[in-house]
């Protein structure tokens, strides 16, 4: 049987419910599951007993990533890989257990059945489909032709597989619809969810309005709250590492490697009659785009290299945010935009004004006697990230300044050092460097700079090397020696699969939880780089104190005090309220309580100032019109409601509507009931999942 037909048959509901899981076996191979996994070799996995070998696992997972590329036209990215591996081994464990359980179920499917539907009157439609003539007919005598034609036996056989694949799934639909069903008072419940509208007045009593000294609360309550709710502090074992990452970033070869490819392609360019475009396209890592930019939109390192070139000219490489990037400068166009490039000294006031604006015009005063602007700044400004470029902004444009800045970079004079100007930032003294009115239409070619797999290598070697001698003399004492900085994790969980600060890696952690404290770790691969780790501290299962939680419980138990508190204040002001129903009079006479209104909604819906609160709209939904209710103790409030109308509906409008209702819930059941039923089989199933012995 061709288990990946036989997927790919799937009906909707079948495939949906299963969600990721399917839709990713369904492109893993249209080979069968049992003949991928057959030879035994070293194991990833047992499933129930049977092995899922290290070859047929990558075999898969190789599969899945070639489709993935083929349908997003994107390559995973390294740091995606485990969890990508993780969907294909969910997959494989899902269809495995699916498998064994059509067979215990006695779930078959004759020749004769195969036969009958291929050729009787109503073949399936992913058959006919291909047949259809222009006039949107199907055509049988071309169906037959085509069945009975020895060139398609290969195509027959696969199809005879894919019909086999869904009346399998025909059947496993029909065993489970067996089961399912929805009784009349669900339909009728989604029914008037949905349909019976109301308009109502509230006056809610919120928890924000209760003072905490409205309430009192003893450190037995405290403690009592704890013993009642203690299994929410149960703790599972955990562990701590210590560790030491080496990133794997770009060397300072990786990027003159770089830096030089561009250079001997920017010399090519200058004795080449071929377009940029062409060079673009064969060696840029970003499509070829002509763009006419402010100079304030150009990296900073680019900007007064291309302001200075002329047109038609080769500017770069240049070191970018985005790598080395090599411009063709086409030409510059005027602009409706102005650009300016200013210094400043920034002297903060904080809480002394007067003492700022004096050191502001004593440093004005050192530059207009001779001192340098840069170095003034440097020496002087609070404005960190400028200070050391000598107080330089580069370009910027129109309303990215605060007004008074703006106002005197762009009426300034260039070259002219002004006199401290205030903001609020503080005072500022100005140098208008340069301005232009021009945008700048350009081509460039990118280069990311990428570390390259001899870069890895040394890396990986170095972690080596820390590692074996970590494990001869002391893990911090040997990081001390060589400078590497040694970090801690938070404590973590053997199924969470990830430890914090680290990212996701099965086989460190499973390496912190097989041994002991003390014990150092080969290396592992993360998404930074590599880690070479020491198990710090083991916490065994448990629960957290009550003085661990205390501060958390005291809040609890405020929220829990001041919600009833919440209910006897609606309940004075119904009590107040008398033979009177005007709630908005009674909530500008109570000042703990707030009147809103909602027109129009329904059970579900989310109302102004309370929310989606279900213990407000269900109330709503069987309160006596045109009176007040309650009080009905909400989340976070207490309310008193007064509905002033609610739909009226007749058993004909439910009856129309039924059967729609009914196939929804239907379609929701089934679907919820299949992943439950995936779920369980994992759930009871012998899983031995080993992968993290080959991808550290």
């Amino acid at each position: 049987m061709a288990m990946m037909a036989r997927m790919r048959s799937l009906a909707p509901w079948f495939i949906i419910t299963v969600g990721g899981l399917f839709v990713l076996f369904m492109v893993l191979s249209d080979s069968k599951l049992t003949d991928i996994i057959g030879q035994r070799s070293n194991a990833v996995g047992y499933i129930n007993g049977e092995e899922v070998s290290y070859q047929d696992f990558s075999q898969f997972v190789e599969r899945a990533r070639q489709n993935q590329v083929a349908q997003t036209g994107q390559e995973i990215k390294e740091e995606q890989m485990d969890f990508f591996r993780d969907q294909v081994w969910d997959a494989i464990v899902a269809q495995r257990l699916i498998d064994n359980k059509i067979n215990e179920l006695g779930i078959k499917v004759s020749d004769e059945e195969i036969s009958n539907l291929i050729m009787g009157d109503n073949p399936p439609q992913f058959l006919k489909q291909n047949f259809i003539d222009s006039t949107g007919n199907f055509n049988r005598d071309a169906y037959n032709t085509a069945l009975f034609d020895p060139r398609n036996k290969e195509i027959l056989l696969q199809v005879e597989d894919q019909v086999r694949a869904q009346l399998i799934q025909q059947k496993l639909q029909d065993y489970f619809n067996a089961s399912i069903i929805v009784t009349e008072d669900e339909i009728k419940e989604a029914f008037y969810d949905k349909a019976v509208k109301m308009n109502a007045e509230y006056l809610m009593v919120p928890v924000r309005n209760v003072a905490d000294s409205m309430i009192s609360f003893t450190e037995d309550d405290l403690k009592n709250y704890y013993d009642k709710h203690k299994d929410e502090y149960k703790v599972e074992e955990q562990r701590k590492i210590k560790y030491v990452l080496f990133e794997t970033k770009p060397s300072e070869g990786d990027t003159i490697s770089v830096r030089d490819n561009l250079i001997a392609i920017a010399e090519k360019i200058k004795n080449d009659t071929s377009t940029f475009k062409g060079y673009v396209e064969i060696y840029s890592d970003q499509p070829y785009s002509r763009d006419t930019v402010g100079v304030s939109n150009i990296d900073p390192n680019a900007q007064n290299a291309l302001l200075s070139a002329t047109d038609g000219s080769i500017v770069g490489p240049v070191l970018t945010s985005r790598g080395y990037e090599l411009y063709r400068l086409l030409n510059k166009v005027k602009s409706n935009d102005t650009y300016a490039r200013a210094s400043h000294i920034l002297f903060r006031f904080d809480d002394n004004k007067d003492s700022a604006k004096t050191e502001a015009m004593n440093a004005y005063n050192r530059i207009m006697a001779g001192a340098d602007f840069a170095e003034v700044a440097k020496q002087l400004s609070q404005d960190p990230a400028n200070a050391p470029k000598g107080g330089d902004l580069g370009w910027f444009g129109k309303n990215q300044m605060v007004k008074a800045f703006e106002d005197a970079v762009f009426n300034g004079k260039i070259g002219e050092v002004q006199k401290p100007i205030e903001t609020q930032f503080g005072f500022h003294i100005v140098k208008v460097t340069d301005r232009t009115n021009s945008d700048l239409v350009i081509e460039k070619i990118t280069n990311n700079i990428a570390v390259s797999a001899a870069t890895i290598d040394k890396i990986y070697n170095k972690a080596g090397d820390f590692a074996y001698l970590a494990e001869k003399n002391d893990f911090e004492e040997e990081a001390a020696v060589l400078n590497y900085e040694v970090k801690e994790s938070i404590p973590f969980l053997e199924n969470s699969g990830l430890v914090p600060g680290v990212g996701s890696n099965k086989a460190l952690v499973k390496f912190a939880f097989e041994n002991g404290i003390g014990s150092i770790s080969e290396v592992f691969k993360v998404n930074a780089g590599y880690v070479v780790a020491v198990v710090a501290e083991e916490l065994k299962a448990g629960y957290k104190t009550f003085d661990e939680v205390k501060a958390q419980i005291e809040n609890l138990v405020k929220t829990e005090k001041k919600l009833n508190k919440t209910f006897e204040l609606a309940a004075s002001v119904k009590n107040n309220l008398g033979e009177s129903t005007n709630l908005k009079e009674a909530g500008n006479a109570f000042p703990y309580a707030e009147y809103n209104t909602a027109t129009d909604f329904v059970r579900t819906a989310s109302l102004p100032g309370a929310g989606k609160d279900f213990a407000l709209t269900d109330f709503a939904f069987t309160a006596e019109l045109n009176k007040v209710a309650g009080p009905v103790k909400g989340q976070r409030s207490s309310y008193l409601v007064k509905v002033t109308y609610r739909t009226k509906l007749n058993e004909g409008t439910y009856e129309l509507q039924r059967e729609g209702f009914r196939n929804d819930l239907l379609d929701k059941k089934r679907s919820e009931y299949f992943t439950q039923w995936v779920q369980n089989l994992k759930n009871e199933a012998d899983v031995e999942d080993l992968r993290y012995k080959y991808y550290r």
